[in-house]
């Protein structure tokens, strides 16, 4: 930092050498042109008339102007010196308080959100730029806050929309089995399995409430310990195969056997459960779902890849954004309620990993990483 502010070192040692300059030339001046000089006769005459004014002979006057004066004359000098050293001062630090108020200015700027760029003098472009880059980073904090609360509106919007179609289901298909008791128990059991699955499906979006409410509220804490990353996901991968069965996908599982990561084994497993739904909503019927594990480098990776419609290279950045859904034309039905993947890159960050995605006409693939160092082989 010290060399961003070269300029106004110079400038300001510039000031204090002329400064001392100048109070070298004025103190020269003062001594040797007015107290050596024109002023030395003219006051010593009025100081001995002023004492002959009091009642005092000329010898006892011009012994007390000795004494007081011509005795103590360096005393006078130094004292004369040291004013006139506080004084050129004080107006030196008039620079500096400009300085000072410029940068209050400034701040102002930021604080109040003045829309206008922050102008610093040559010498304090670093703390021009510097502030710069916090008002345009608050703007685009502000801006991002925004837009998230927006989509967590929209999609509040949307579930509430959607409890409605299960939510009727149910009370229909519960009023049919009401109003006919003597049902055959074909059809009963048929009625009852799909009010039974609608209520499932409620479930499932009065569980997306819960999520966008407590997404703010609370901090992913850590649990870590001795994972065996290997049998959580082939566990992860056997638990979704009900899902796969409606678009007729195939998930497989292709991992180092008796992988062992140091982690949050439920936050982990949260992860991989998100990436892989996310991969089952956008997956072309009859297609694969493939998930990998591996050591790669400094890095334990986790691949998941599914074929179906690329994502636009413009949203790759932004499907890790909460309250972000790829197809905003979806329901959320399929769509979820955009907090998956923002959660999931979340818990990735706090392991030290970071997560990501590659998207492109032959599949998309998420990939996880974990660092090294939290990675132990059995």
């Amino acid at each position: 930092m010290k060399s961003k502010f070269g300029s106004l070192k110079r400038k300001l040692f510039v000031r204090v050498l002329l400064s001392a300059l100048l109070i070298g030339i004025v103190g020269f001046v003062l001594v040797t042109w007015l107290v050596d000089g024109v002023l030395q006769n003219p006051f010593a005459d009025w100081f001995v008339s002023a004492m002959r004014g009091l009642g005092a002979n000329d010898d006892f006057a011009h012994i007390i102007y000795a004494k007081l004066f011509r005795q103590n004359k360096e005393i006078y000098l130094v004292v004369g010196y040291i004013l006139l050293l506080l004084i050129v001062f004080y107006f030196s630090l008039s620079r500096i308080t400009r300085y000072l108020n410029r940068i209050n200015s400034a701040m102002d700027q930021v604080l109040f959100e003045d829309e206008r760029p922050i102008s610093l003098p040559s010498e304090l472009s670093p703390v021009e730029d510097k502030l710069n880059e916090v008002k345009d980073t608050l703007r685009r904090k502000k801006l991002e806050t925004k837009e998230a609360e927006q989509r967590k509106n929209d999609l509040v919007v949307y579930l509430a929309h959607d409890l409605k179609t299960p939510l009727t289901s149910v009370i229909g298909y519960l009023s049919l089995l009401s109003e006919a008791p003597d049902m055959p128990a074909k059809q009963r059991a048929k009625y009852t399995g799909i009010a039974l699955d609608k209520a499932y499906r409620l479930e499932e979006l009065i569980n997306e409430f819960f999520d966008i409410t407590r997404f703010n509220l609370q901090s992913i804490n850590l649990e870590p310990r001795r994972i065996d990353l290997t049998l959580l996901l082939s566990q992860l991968v056997d638990e979704f195969y009900p899902l796969l069965s409606p678009k007729a996908l195939t998930g497989r599982l292709s991992a180092e056997p008796n992988l062992i990561v140091w982690g949050d084994a439920d936050k982990l497993a949260r992860v991989f459960d998100n990436v892989i739904r996310n991969a089952i909503n956008y997956s072309d019927e009859n297609s694969e779902i493939l998930v990998t594990a591996a050591h790669r480098e400094d890095w334990a990776v986790v691949t998941v890849s599914n074929q179906g419609d690329p994502i636009p290279a413009h949203k790759l950045d932004k499907i890790f954004e909460k309250f972000y859904r790829l197809d905003e034309a979806r329901s959320s039905k399929s769509g979820g309620s955009g907090l998956g993947l923002a959660i999931a890159k979340q818990i990735v960050e706090l392991h030290g990993g970071r997560i990501g995605v590659q998207s492109d006409a032959e599949s998309t693939r998420f990939s996880i990483l974990i660092p090294y160092e939290t990675v132990r082989n059995s």
